[in-house]
């Protein structure tokens, strides 16, 4: 009985080609990672973001680190976190009356998600959300440029999970999350100057010689006075 036998097979001009042409196709694939991922903002003032440069001189490169909450002080996130963050972050919109806005902020906690929290609170912040998600329904979340209306256990764990966020939390030691801020930002108007003074009438001198009024003469019958 023949026992099989590997067999070399010897390197010919073509298939060099072709492991020339992977190595080439892999280099391009890091290079294209390098490039980071682009925040665009739309005419209506959406946030999405994408691997491609859109043509709009108003798009920049989202920034390699954490976004939002994952910012200021707090200690890095780890490697595939970031990742996933840069790349399909979280914003919350709740108020201080909404029950499912509670459900759904327990969720994300639970799971460790960085995320941004906006608050509804004035009719300013109500518009600004019906201009953004089309009605003003209460809890609002997005996940990259995907948007859900309203609280489902399933539906956010569903999103959460297809971004790659983990399931169990993977936040560092110390990590906390920025405070939540009105959508609308709430700039106190400048106290309007006061207008200056105007300057008192000086009293005549003493010593100024008081006007002698002229009588008209004769000659002028309408009694007109220089």
């Amino acid at each position: 009985m023949n026992t099989p036998t590997s067999a070399f097979v010897p390197a010919t001009p073509s298939r060099m080609r072709c492991a020339a042409l992977g190595l080439v196709l892999g280099l391009v694939s890091v290079s294209t990672l390098a490039q980071g991922v682009y925040r665009i903002v739309g005419p209506d003032g959406r946030v999405s973001f994408s691997d491609q440069p859109p043509p709009a001189a108003t798009a920049r490169p989202a920034a390699s680190g954490p976004t939002g909450a994952a910012a200021n002080s707090n200690p890095q996130l780890p490697f595939e976190l970031r990742q996933v963050v840069s790349r399909y972050p979280v914003l919350l919109y709740t108020s201080s009356e909404c029950a499912p806005c509670n459900s759904g902020r327990n969720l994300l906690n639970a799971r460790g998600i960085p995320y941004s929290e906006k608050t509804i609170s004035t009719s300013e912040d109500a518009e600004a959300l019906r201009r953004l998600s089309g009605q003003t329904s209460l809890p609002f979340l997005t996940i990259g440029s995907q948007q859900i209306r309203g609280y489902s256990d399933s539906e956010w764990t569903q999103f959460l999970d297809a971004a790659g966020y983990p399931k169990q939390s993977a936040l560092p030691s110390g990590y906390r999350r920025a405070a939540a801020t009105p959508l609308v930002a709430v700039q106190a108007e400048a106290p309007t100057p006061a207008a200056p003074a105007a300057p008192a009438a000086s009293a005549p001198r003493a010593d100024t010689p008081a006007a002698v009024p002229v009588a008209p003469p004769a000659s002028n019958p309408a009694g007109i006075r220089f």
